[in-house]
């Protein structure tokens, strides 16, 4: 059965796509990348997450805002090692956070 294709199963928003607002997302996959997010921040590593966390705390912004915004931070971190194959960079990741709130 050489040649046969997988067939595309559901919608869903290729890498190429523009950003919907409304755009669907993977609920587990968000818990679990914010779970890391809590994980970084209780374990002190990189310290610069738990010193990120202060400042949209002291902006007003919700605790669990705060987290997400770290979140997107760690997602292009990581959006860097696997597209890219680059390893992990502190100063990178850093930069990443400071851009934050």
């Amino acid at each position: 059965m050489r040649g046969k294709r997988k067939k595309h199963r559901g919608p869903g928003r290729g890498v190429d796509q523009p950003y919907v607002e409304r755009t669907t997302y993977d609920p587990h996959l968000k818990a679990a990348i914010l779970e890391v997010v809590e994980n970084l921040i209780r374990d002190d590593g990189p310290s610069e997450t738990r010193q990120t966390l202060e400042r949209p705390l002291a902006a007003g912004y919700a605790r669990q805002q705060a987290i997400e915004m770290i979140g997107s931070a760690l997602v292009e971190e990581i959006w860097a090692l696997l597209h890219d194959h680059k390893l992990f960079d502190r100063a990178r990741f850093a930069a990443l956070l400071e851009q934050l709130g």
